[in-house]
């Protein structure tokens, strides 16, 4: 099963459309992971027409439309391992330990809000994925996103994508 993790797309504030190669992702994603600041209800209506399957949860950023259709925290258990989606998960310094504690249940919790690619596992063996944003590369070297397998108990082939500045519009 194929996955596809982002963030923090901001729109239309950081950009205008999400990437072409972001969007070219979608049809071979079996699911599409989204960890909030979408900022516009737009972008969550393009996901959820182009998506076989969308976890997303709101963001700081996010109003009362987003609020409305989205959860602060989202579950799904994919070809048994378990996912937590959620924004924010604090300061770098002491992730790990905080989300075991918060999360002891999960396999993998993927989240946003920094927009700096993350991924860490906390001594407990839960993963943290951070795809960064495909919008906003604030202080990092590129815009980014993720890609992942799940099959058979197992999350293999996590990839961070990097987007050429030209994919922006």
């Amino acid at each position: 099963m194929r996955l596809l993790l982002m963030s923090d797309t901001h729109l239309p504030k950081r950009a205008k459309v999400l990437p072409d190669p972001l969007l070219a992702e979608i049809p071979h994603a079996d699911v599409v992971f989204h960890a909030g600041d979408w900022v516009d209800t737009e972008t969550l209506d393009l996901l959820e027409a182009r998506c076989r399957r969308l976890v997303g949860v709101y963001g700081n950023n996010d109003g009362p439309d987003l609020r409305a259709r989205l959860p602060e925290v989202a579950y799904a258990e994919l070809a048994g391992v378990r996912f937590g989606v959620i924004h924010e998960t604090g300061a770098a310094q002491g992730r790990e330990q905080r989300c075991a504690a918060r999360f002891p249940g999960l396999d993998v919790l993927v989240f946003g809000h920094s927009h700096i690619p993350w991924d860490t596992t906390a001594p407990t063996g839960l993963r943290l994925l951070n795809p960064g944003s495909p919008t906003d590369r604030r202080r990092q070297p590129h815009c980014t996103y993720m890609t992942a397998t799940v099959a058979d108990g197992l999350l293999t082939d996590v990839e961070l994508h990097r987007l050429p500045p030209r994919a922006l519009r």
